[in-house]
């Protein structure tokens, strides 16, 4: 069961600003580190599972050339995944960057939703436990509405050492791991899942367990 991190306001705080300070300092170490990136071989994620646990695949997304371009990822999949016993479905997004040294970095969600005409409704920090990891990850959890629509959305930020929700902490760590490891390198996974019949809750638990079922298989094919 995850736990929502109801008073930690992801938007910004005092916490925020003064990161953003430290931010300022290190990036000139980060942009000026003259060593040689450590930028490791991945597998394709075209070809990772097509089925994980009761999640099989339905349907595997195309993403418009116009939209690659303004993502620049070195590598992206966009699937549709059904729960076998439950007939739920779920999408499954994620951009791969090999380094961020030159400017290539992932897109928020938080901004990318709203110019599709999503509009979040709710938001909080969850954490979900993992079989075969000591500690849950801690994701983004977001309720959307467009029209009638709402949709749960999970996603967070997948780096050689650590899962990342905050975007803050996101740029932190860039530099912390780029001095200390030679990478930059990172991964945005996100998941979709529609709300029906009014059910937040049911939708939340659908998108848990598909992520759950699907995070350590698709490590193997994001920064490790």
């Amino acid at each position: 069961m995850a736990e929502a991190d109801k008073g930690r306001n992801i938007f910004g705080s005092r916490q925020a600003l003064v990161l953003s300070v430290m931010l300022l300092v290190q990036a000139a170490a980060f942009y000026g580190f003259s060593g040689v990136e450590n930028v490791p071989a991945t597998r394709p994620l075209k070809e990772s599972p097509a089925q994980y646990n009761r999640w099989r695949l339905i349907q595997e997304g195309a993403i418009e050339q116009e939209i690659l371009d303004v993502l620049r990822a070195d590598d992206v999949v966009t699937r549709t995944y059904a729960q076998m016993d439950t007939g739920r479905v779920a999408n499954l997004f994620a951009a791969y960057f090999r380094s961020q040294r030159t400017g290539q970095a992932p897109h928020s969600p938080k901004n990318c939703l709203p110019g599709s005409g999503w509009t979040p409704s709710a938001s909080a920090f969850i954490r979900i436990p993992i079989e075969g990891l000591s500690e849950p990850i801690e994701v983004n959890r977001y309720i959307v509405e467009r029209g009638e629509d709402r949709s749960v959305v999970l996603y967070w930020y997948q780096t050689p050492h650590r899962v990342i929700a905050s975007e803050y902490e996101a740029k932190f760590y860039l530099v912390l791991d780029s001095i200390r490891y030679r990478r930059s390198d990172t991964a945005l996974v996100r998941v979709v899942t529609p709300v029906t019949g009014g059910d937040e809750e049911a939708a939340t638990q659908a998108a848990i367990d598909f992520v759950q079922s699907f995070f350590l298989p698709l490590r193997e094919y994001l920064p490790s």
